[in-house]
């Protein structure tokens, strides 16, 4: 199994990377997303791998992170979804984005990606949602340089009351999940301060 690659950025295609590592150009198959987050050509990079071996061919998908590379296995374990759905998935929906979806149950944001119809989008909800929670979700917003503000640990249990509040006032879930994470509150607040301020990002 390969783990990753790290070389020099040689090209930047439709759909993949060309890595040169020591005059080998390894074709990585990448999201959207993730490709345009890539440096310039010339740059040396790292990305995350995972070997997909058929029997006409051996695919490599790569990731900016681990736990990116995560979802993407997560994901095609999903009946249904091989690992051009997957990236197709992670095309149209950041990692976050799609944790978002499966805990809120959005089903038309997962139909989003091209070749994932609704029944697709059911299975993924379904399969997934034990994997992740609210708390775990808004404590990944909180590492530097995503969102600041957002506090961790026994706070989660206040966003995540925070969330089903909004719910009850008739948001949806996924507005609801990212106007909490989005709360700018200070230590030990309270769901009244968190609810006060998603309202704020909501309005």
């Amino acid at each position: 199994m390969i783990q990753f690659i790290r070389g020099t950025l040689a090209s930047l295609e439709e759909d993949r990377v060309l890595v040169d590592v020591n005059g080998v150009g390894y074709g990585i198959f990448m999201s959207v997303q993730a490709m345009s987050m890539m440096p310039g050509t010339g740059t040396e990079v790292k990305i995350h791998t995972y070997l997909n071996v058929k029997e006409d061919a051996m695919q490599l998908f790569g990731f900016l992170t681990k736990e990116d590379l995560k979802i993407f296995k997560q994901l095609i374990k999903v009946s249904g979804v091989g690992p051009k759905g997957a990236q197709a998935v992670l095309s149209a929906l950041s990692p976050d984005d799609l944790r978002f979806a499966v805990l809120s149950g959005d089903v038309k944001a997962i139909c989003a990606a091209p070749g994932i119809g609704k029944r697709t989008a059911e299975k993924i909800i379904l399969e997934l949602k034990d994997k992740m929670n609210i708390e775990e979700t808004l404590e990944r917003a909180a590492e530097p340089g995503v969102s600041p503000g957002i506090e961790t640990g026994a706070a989660g249990s206040v966003q995540s009351e925070a969330v089903q509040a909004l719910v009850a006032l008739g948001y949806g879930s996924t507005e609801a999940l990212r106007a909490v994470k989005q709360a700018d509150t200070g230590e030990g607040a309270d769901v009244e301060a968190v609810l006060k301020q998603a309202l704020k990002n909501l309005l």
